[in-house]
């Protein structure tokens, strides 16, 4: 009875462990080599199913396995889910296998953080997001979501990318849309299948796209975004239904008369409004005048704050109530100015844009919602002018790199269009440096340089010295001195008004042993402040396309004094880069105790071909290697 009691405890023990072993989930080792290269994640299965039920009821369920392979993918590991007022989360289910697919634990609700999706800028949001991730470390490991989420409006059918990220494989993957027989879906792939299978069922249709076995792909430099790389399919309606209200995208005209009708008569102000503006403005002669004297009092009283509530996030405030309230999101004060200029007689139209540096593209081929902030244009009998209501600093008719040089959906009652806001050419973005500096015979530097930044290449030292205090502005311009050891004396900004900003920066620095001194010479590096200190490589095959998002010209003119009695025994030479992306020139020069050194870099916008990247990579690395170029002084 003890021997038997001893074999069926034995089996109930060894039975579950060769079960498990027998069933293992998404094993490792069942990765295909060529997934494995270059990946530090490894997607297994992204199954995504969309079921349109109605213009205002969206379901959506995604089932999710992904293989960490090191600490380089862990972030895809996250689970992270926004929700609102439209959007509810129905479901979570997770769980987490170890290397042989065996399962390590399961999800619990409780450790699902849900926190509000507020930021420092927002004043009133009903976003919200949940959060989980596992934290493991024992690398390879496995995680496994499965999600359900119902939408109340079919105004943002979502993006399918399942290839989430650079250096991210991809094995399986498949995306389903069910929708009514007369629901006109549009879409467009890039970089995989542009066509779904379509397949018919009763009053039913249903949109198929899989993808599989796509190799990890490594981030380029100078390459796009990364919907412009790997394999992505983009979703919308024909028509669509928010909060009770209808639209239609089948067109960019359709969908800006949806947002000029959800807007409209919000841009009455009250009669005390109504007063100042004919206070400040009756006298002006030019329209330009009372644009810019409208929109300085705009920047003086009144402040942004998101506003992201409900249709209010497409739904201006009214006038009225900005004017009360003294603050607005970016639809707000963009229709507050607007309210402005239309009593002053003026007409105007707000933009809605993809705002952000390097966000210049949008699927122009695509009408649908891109956009995520909303100007204003001023159009003129000659020129037209634009304006950037959330900003409390930029001048007049300066858009900055936040919005520059992309199209954006100009909102009219009958005429709505894509237009390009302004382009800054090389010429508006400059950086010109006049550098005098003397090296004594210690190799110790005493460095006054004066530089002009303008246009874009003011844009992050504006932001900072109307954000930062003096010690955080000291501690980021420490972040791009190239001196070994030295101490900052002096530093000042001061700003100049134009229709073009610019800065001035004054900076002293005492540079400990900047030279060399061996023996009676002295290695001295005439470039002291704008070296360009990249190395690029040539890869075996561009995949991607070169972007350079905007054109700029640097300029040096660097003076050294050095300690008398010394002459040069060798300089640098002459160096004349030409090239489609750019030119670059440098000069060295010595006479008399004195060197001269001049640079100049023009750098060209545009959009390149992958075949081009070694001709660039030659460029730069030419650039790099003239900027480090050494000066040998030797004593007579």
């Amino acid at each position: 009875m003890q021997k038997h009691f001893c074999i069926t405890w034995v089996l109930c023990c060894i039975f579950p462990c060769l079960l498990k072993a027998a069933n293992p989930f998404y094993p490792v080792k069942d990765i295909p080599a060529a997934l494995k290269e270059n990946a530090h994640a490894v997607i297994r299965l992204d199954e995504t199913n969309l079921t349109i039920r109605s213009l205002s009821d969206v379901r959506y369920v995604r089932h999710y396995i992904v293989t960490i392979m090191n600490e380089g993918g862990a972030k895809e590991a996250g689970l992270y889910l926004h929700y609102d007022q439209f959007t509810s989360i129905r479901s979570v289910d997770g769980t987490l296998y170890d290397v042989d697919g065996n399962k390590v634990k399961s999800l619990k609700n409780s450790e699902i953080k849900d926190i509000s999706a507020v930021d420092d800028g927002s004043l009133m949001t009903d976003a919200r997001m949940k959060m989980h991730n596992f934290y493991y470390n024992v690398y390879p490991y496995t995680v496994e979501y499965k999600v359900e989420i119902s939408v109340a409006t079919t105004a943002f059918l979502p993006t399918w990318s399942p290839q989430s990220d650079y250096e991210c494989s991809l094995q399986e993957a498949k995306l389903s849309v069910d929708a009514p027989a007369d629901f006109n879906l549009r879409y467009k792939g890039a970089q995989c299948q542009e066509t779904p299978v379509i397949t018919k069922e009763k009053n039913r249709t249903v949109y198929t796209w899989q993808i599989s076995n796509q190799p990890a792909v490594k981030k380029e430099a100078f390459s796009g975004r990364i919907s412009q790389v790997l394999p992505t399919v983009f979703l919308g309606p024909a028509n669509f239904k928010i909060s009770g209200y209808e639209g239609s995208m089948s067109d960019w005209n359709s969908f800006g008369t949806f947002f000029y009708k959800l807007n409209e008569n919000r841009d009455v102000l009250p009669d005390n409004t109504k007063a100042v503006v004919h206070k400040l403005v009756d006298g002006l002669s030019t329209d330009k005048e009372k644009i810019n004297t409208l929109y300085r009092y705009l920047q003086k009283n009144y402040r942004y704050i998101s506003l992201q509530f409900g249709i209010g996030g497409w739904q201006t405030f009214d006038a009225a109530s900005v004017a009360a309230k003294g603050y607005g999101d970016c639809k707000a004060l963009s229709n507050y100015m607007m309210a402005l200029l239309k009593e002053a007689g003026i007409k105007s139209n707000c933009v809605i844009i993809k705002a952000g540096e390097g966000e210049h593209r949008i699927r122009e081929d695509f009408p649908s919602s891109q956009f995520n902030h909303v100007i204003l244009c001023v159009p003129g009998a000659k020129d037209t002018t634009w304006l950037e209501c959330t900003s409390q600093t930029l001048p007049p008719g300066y858009l900055s790199s936040f919005t520059d040089n992309r199209l954006g959906l100009l909102v009219d009652e009958k005429n709505s269009k894509l237009v390009r806001t302004p382009v800054y050419d090389m010429n508006s973005n400059r950086q010109i440096r006049n550098i005098e500096a003397t090296i004594d015979d210690k190799g110790d530097a005493v460095v006054n340089a004066v530089t002009l930044y303008t246009g874009i290449q003011q844009d992050d030292l504006h932001s900072r010295i109307h954000s930062l205090g003096n010690d955080k502005q000291l501690e980021h311009l420490r972040k791009y001195l190239d001196f070994s050891s030295y101490d900052v004396t002096k530093f000042n900004y001061s700003e100049i008004p134009g229709d073009i900003p610019s800065i001035r920066e004054d900076l002293s620095i005492k540079a400990t042993s900047y030279a060399a001194v061996t023996g009676k010479r002295i290695f001295i590096t005439p470039n002291m402040m704008t070296k360009s200190l990249s190395r690029f490589y040539k890869a075996e095959a561009r995949k991607t396309p070169v972007y350079i998002d905007f054109s700029y010209v640097d300029t040096d003119t660097v003076h050294i004094s050095v300690p008398a009695g010394y002459k040069p025994e060798a300089l640098p030479p002459k160096v004349n880069l030409d090239t489609r992306f750019g030119r670059y020139s440098s000069q060295c020069t010595f006479e008399g105790n004195r060197l001269t050194f001049i640079r100049k870099r023009e750098c060209y916008q545009g959009e390149y071909p992958p075949a081009a990247y070694p001709e660039l990579a030659d460029y730069y690395n030419a650039i790099t290697q003239a900027d480090k170029a050494k000066v040998v002084l030797v004593k007579e």
